[in-house]
Formats: structure tokens, sequence, C-alpha cells
């Protein structure tokens, strides 16, 4: 067994010559791939002959090294004792964040999902809040995603017998309890320390789907090794310049059990989200970027960071291969007009995602579910209803949208930020609380609408027309109803009693 390196060693090579990184307590000799790294190599270079860790860990899976990196520039274990420990400028932004942790309001006081967000923004580092919470440009669209879903009024039944609910359905042909999934959302890591695999077993322990995402903090093998035997899990695909590569991940998907191949087809070029810009994040990439060679910008956020190697050039043609290379079905993840569903019925893929990407995209696309509103009246003329999937994510943060959705036709409904903000603040915890704050409000509504079973939603218990008049907001605002209604608050810090602790009695701190 060879001797451990020693903090020295790794110390000597701290040049574009000669550098050398820690990872995890084993060094890398990472010289001959500085050019090519998709970040550009002044990101390494400020960690030559260090412990990269700390700044490799949100963005990377962990065995991206492993994978990517040649075995010979493997140079073994380091003696973590032996390596210096830099002094880190005090930031009095991250104190006041770790201050405000500590006065975390309970769990408990989570009764919706726009309460794990209320409380995630104010204890996530501000890098990792910009990213996540950002949409493109003035972020209408993302506004808009959820307030589409105001414009859709339910027409309940009465009398009928709910005594029992059933709000068990099936996506692609698997069972599942409730008619939503984790869509996928990137770089999981940058709000909790397990990432994605703390998603995976919230969605195992309430029997819903996971999907993968391309661009995930922990690697694809570690988030199917954390399901459970015979848990149903689908990957996002954003297709690489290299058709290879891209090859290589969906028959790798596919042998380990993947039920679902979800293509992103919004994202030609990631949109501009200047919260994440102005965040000027500096990290390295994610797992996938190590398999290209691109230069990248690090100056306009994570987004522009982590998908340099995304083909512009997808198109319809390319849909046949996809067809020809694996037996998952294939489901086109951001479809915005009905024109698109009617093609990609006709080219045989077996769903599609009406989609905005969470208004990450292009600003100003209509909301998922005003497109559903418009596609599903379509399809129904040309009795295509059945032949197609279709699924809407963007916006969704009750179980009554879960509702509307399905009513107008939707099979089910991503779900992804909202579990990204519990994840965040609350960990597994918080997850599994989000999880089953929407199953008991779906039991709840189901009742209240008078469906006792998924079968029983249609298009007769919504009025939908509110989403085909345009979007001209004409109620003027109700100055004297506003001013007397006593506004919804969301969870509240815990007081602190520094001087209670003490033994004394001292006032408690503001909330």
């Amino acid at each position: 067994m060879s001797p451990k390196l020693t903090g020295a060693d790794v110390a000597q090579h701290s040049s574009a010559d000669s550098c050398w990184v820690i990872v995890h307590g084993r060094a890398y000799d990472v010289t001959e791939f500085l050019p090519e790294h998709p970040g550009g190599s002044k990101i390494i270079l400020k960690y030559a002959g260090k412990d990269a860790t700390e700044e490799f860990d949100p963005i990377h899976p962990r065995d991206t090294l492993d994978k990517y990196l040649d075995r010979s520039k493997h140079l073994g274990e380091v003696d973590m004792q032996t390596v210096k420990v830099e002094a880190k400028d005090e930031d009095p932004e991250e104190a006041a964040r770790l201050e405000r942790i500590e006065r975390m309001p309970p769990l408990e006081q989570c009764y919706n999902l726009m309460d794990f967000e209320a409380v995630a923004r104010n204890v996530m580092k501000k890098t990792a809040w910009a990213y996540y919470s950002s949409g493109a440009d003035d972020e209408i669209t993302m506004r808009e995603n959820h307030s589409a879903f105001h414009k859709v009024w339910f027409r309940p039944r009465v009398l009928v017998d709910v005594e029992k609910v059933d709000m068990s359905t099936t996506m692609l042909g698997t069972k599942v309890d409730i008619p939503f999934y984790v869509t996928a959302t990137a770089l999981g890591k940058l709000g909790h320390a397990e990432g994605e695999v703390c998603l995976t077993k919230g969605a195992r322990k309430h029997n819903v789907i996971q999907m993968i995402p391309t661009l995930a903090s922990c690697s694809f093998d570690e988030i199917m090794d954390a399901a459970e035997p015979g848990q149903v899990q689908w990957l996002q695909l954003y297709v690489n310049k290299n058709r290879e590569i891209t090859k290589k991940i969906v028959e790798h998907a596919e042998a380990r059990g993947c039920k679902g191949l979800f293509i992103t087809v919004d994202a030609p070029q990631l949109g501009r989200r200047e919260k994440d810009m102005r965040s000027k994040f500096s990290d390295t990439g994610s797992n996938v970027q190590a398999q290209s060679g691109d230069n990248v910008d690090r100056s306009q956020g994570a987004a522009r960071a982590i998908s340099s190697f995304i083909d512009p050039g997808l198109s319809w043609k390319d849909i046949p291969w996809f067809l020809s290379i694996t037996k998952m079905p294939i489901i086109l993840k951001g479809v915005q007009r009905v024109e698109d569903v009617l093609r990609a019925i006709e080219v045989g893929v077996h769903g599609v995602v009406l989609s905005n990407h969470g208004g990450r995209q292009l600003d100003t696309a209509r909301s998922g579910i005003e497109v559903l509103a418009e596609v599903m009246p379509v399809l129904r003329q040309q009795g295509l209803e059945t032949a197609i999937e279709i699924y809407i994510d963007g916006g969704v943060r009750r179980a009554t949208d879960i509702l509307k959705a399905l009513c107008l036709g939707a099979k089910g409904v991503g779900i992804g930020r909202p579990f990204l903000f519990a994840m965040s603040a609350y960990g597994l915890a918080g997850v599994d609380r989000a999880m089953a704050l929407l199953k008991e409000e779906m039991e709840m509504n189901m009742r209240l609408i008078g469906a006792a079973s998924i079968a029983d939603l249609n298009p007769g218990l919504v009025d939908a027309r509110g989403l085909m008049g345009g979007h001209v907001q004409t109620v003027p605002v109700d100055t004297l109803g506003l001013s007397a209604y006593d506004a919804l608050s969301g969870p509240r810090e815990q007081a602190r009693h520094a001087a209670a602790e003490k033994g004394g009695m001292g006032p408690k701190a503001k909330l």
C-alpha cells in the first residue's frame, strides 16, 4: 500500500505547469486538463496545490473525476491532517445567514408549498438562491405560471359519495399515489449536501416518480442507486452536440432501468436569468460538463456555466434517431403550442410536457395550463386525446392547481422548485412534509369538487374561459376590501432568548 501524500507534496504543484488538487482526500494531477476545462483554467488554478472539495462538491457528482480523468492522473490519498487549512475572510453576509438559520421556523409551521420558499429564501446561500429562484428577463412568465391557475374556476358537483377518495393514477404505465412527479431541476447540492438523492428518498416514500436531471449534482448512478427496488425514475435529457455521448447516456439509463426519456426541446440556448448572472457564479460545472471541451463565460451565472454542451441544432429530424436507440417511452419536454403537439403525435413519441422551463427561457411565453386549455379541445376534436400522454409543469403550488390541470386533460403535473426549497430549508423532512401537504390538500379538494377518483375529473368541473380571454387584467382593485383583508402570513422565525439561555430573563429577539 502506497504511503499517503502530504499537504506539502501537493502544495508544490500549484502552477499551470504542474497543477494538483485535492478532492475528498485524494490528489489529482489536472495539469493536462486545464486547457480543456469547460469553465476555463482560472477556476482550477485558484485551487492549485490546495483542497478544492468545498468548491467542487455542490456542482459535481462525487464520481466525476473517477469517470473523466485518466487513471494515471489519480495520485492517491492525502493525509488531510497535513493539509494547510486556509483562513477565510470573514463574510458578514454569511454570518448573518447562519444567524437566520438558528432562528428558522419549525417545520410544523409550514402549511403549504409557498411557506418552504419563504424560509429557503432566508436561509440559502445567495448564489444558490439566485440560481434556484431566477427566471428569464423580467420574470413575467415565471410569475404568470402560478397566477394563470387563478384564472381557472371550479364548478363543483354536490351530493356525491366521496367518503373514500382514490388519488392514484398511472403515468407512462406506472401506478403512482398522486398525479404529480418530481420534475428535473439542476444542481441539487447547491441547496442541500445530499442533493438529488434527497428527492429520491422523498419520492420513494410517497410513491411518486422522480425525473433525474442531466445537470444533477449527484451522478446518475448515485441517484439510481438510492432508489428502492421497483421505484420508478425517468431521465431528463439535454442533447449533447456529440451524439455518441448522448447515445451512451440514453443506453446507460435504459440499462439501469429508467422508464421514460424526457428530451428537453425548449432550450437550444439557456435563457438570460439576471438574478443568477449577478451572483457571478464561479464554480466548475456539472457532471456532464466534464464530457465537453467548450469554453464558458462564467460571468453569466450558473445556468450559462453548466450548459455549453447543449446542441442548438436539435430538430424534428433527430426524433426518429432517438426512437431507434431506445425502447423507453420518449416525451418531448417544453412543447408550447398545439401545432407541435400534433407533430409530436405524427412522429410517434409517447408524450409531451407543456412547459416553458419554469419561466427560465423565453419570457412572456404562455403558461403550461393555458397551452393545455388550447391543446385538449383540438385533440378531442380530432379524436387524438388518448394518442399521447400530456403533462404540464410550471407554477404548481397547490393541489387545486393539480386538479385544474387534470380536469382540463393532463395526465399529471411536474413540480420542481417547491421541492428544492423544501429540501434546502429542511432536508428530507422538508420534502416529506411538502409531499404530505399536497396529498392532504388533494384529498380534501377532490371531496369538495365532488370527485371520488381521478377518473371523475373532467372539463365540466372547471370554468377555464379566463385562460382564453387574453392577458389583460380588467377587474379594478378593490381598495376597501384590500385594506380590510387580513393577509396570510408565512412561517415566523423562532425568537432567541440569549439572556434566558444564561439563566436570566432578557427581551425577546425580533421576529
